[in-house]
């Protein structure tokens, strides 16, 4: 799997499947201080430290640390919690205190993890909310000095390579084509990965062709035009909305749809809701959704049963629940506006995203397959 970035301008100018070998271990209690701006390792001899990549969102904050293995990583301990630090930014241009203080605390458990996992290395990125909040510097500020750990807000085009980076190996190897998108809490990257993959290891980034990061994601979308009660005109004028922002990647990357054995390949909350739904799993259950393959008429049909349902039985689903249940048509809505851009017979879920992406770009930085395969 390549983990590399290149650097590729879009519009002219910028949690199965075949990818990496990942377990997971649900061990996650522990607590203590951890060293600000220094990784301390606690690894045993002859085993390597762990890695960590934190993922701080619009909708959520995610945490992953791992150990490499022969040609990935291992999952040792893994935490994901819905924040909504964006909350109320598609009216205001401030991080709300409540939506703040919600972050710091699950900010707080993923410090606990990194300490007590003895982490060596890792990445926290902030991605579009705090791209776009006015008072996103104080905040990022607050966490050094309350909690120990260092953001950093990342770009447009870091949040979209990454997002490549850490999904692309389950884009199928035969297809000449493939648009990878990660439909995001404030922001939706999406790229047109141009040509086939060389081998399982080559750069995934090397093959972008466009890439765009669209300002709108599903809680910006519902909170524009509702997300409890979502009639289908209100889920039309969302498509719509998405439509228009799509126009100029569609310029760019208008005939990736007609090549060989073109695909897509959607990583996000809302991709994996609809996969768990299309399972008619009772709960959701990551190794059965990551790597899963959905016809375009499967999608529909999932993509309607939800538009049918009102929001109470959006919460009641159990791949929805009730913290998702006013944004999960938002993120249908933008992923049907990609669909009907680049309409395709097939999707390919992931449950793997920019976490993973930030992972295999540490370990690869340091070498550490090189060093354990001799080279």
């Amino acid at each position: 799997m390549s983990v590399d970035v290149g650097v590729v301008e879009a519009r002219g100018g910028p949690e199965a499947g075949d990818g990496p070998p990942v377990a997971r271990d649900a061990r996650t209690d522990g607590s203590g201080t951890l060293p600000r701006r220094h990784w301390r390792s606690r690894s045993k001899k002859g085993r390597y430290p762990a890695y960590a990549a934190l993922d701080l969102g619009t909708n959520n904050c995610r945490l992953l640390i791992a150990e490499p293995s022969r040609d990935g990583f291992r999952v040792i301990d893994a935490f994901s919690r819905i924040v909504r630090l964006g909350e109320g930014l598609a009216s205001s241009i401030k991080l709300s205190d409540p939506a703040m203080e919600r972050t710091l605390e699950a900010l707080k458990i993923c410090r606990e993890k990194m300490e007590y996992r003895g982490v060596r290395r890792a990445r926290l990125i902030a991605t579009a909310a705090c791209r776009i909040a006015d008072n996103a510097d104080s905040f990022v500020d607050r966490v050094m000095e309350e909690i120990g750990l260092e953001l950093e807000i990342v770009d447009r085009r870091t949040e979209a390579f990454l997002a490549v980076t850490g999904c692309s190996s389950l884009a199928d190897p035969l297809a000449h084509s493939v648009i990878v998108f990660d439909i995001g809490g404030g922001s939706t990257e999406i790229a047109w990965l141009d040509g086939q993959a060389r081998s399982p290891l080559s750069d995934p980034c090397k093959r972008i062709r466009a890439w765009d990061s669209l300002p709108v994601g599903v809680i910006t979308l519902a909170e524009r035009h509702g997300g409890v009660d979502v009639t289908s005109d209100v889920f039309e004028r969302m498509v719509e909305e998405v439509s228009d922002l799509l126009a100029p990647f569609v310029v760019a990357a208008g005939s990736a749809a007609n090549a060989p054995d073109f695909h897509l390949l959607g990583t996000s909350g809302t991709v994996t809701t609809l996969g768990g739904i299309f399972l008619k799993l009772p709960r959701y259950d990551r190794r059965r959704v990551d790597g899963l393959w959905m016809s375009d008429l499967e999608i529909e049909d999932v993509i309607d049963e939800l538009i049918a349902m009102d929001y109470e039985g959006r919460a009641s689903s159990p791949c929805v629940g009730r913290e998702r249940a006013d944004l999960v048509l938002a993120g249908c809505a933008i992923l049907e506006g990609i669909r009907r851009a680049f309409p395709s017979p097939r999707l390919r879920i992931a449950d793997r995203g920019l976490r993973e992406g930030i992972l295999m770009n540490l370990m690869r930085e340091d070498g550490v397959w090189r060093r354990r395969n001799g080279g």
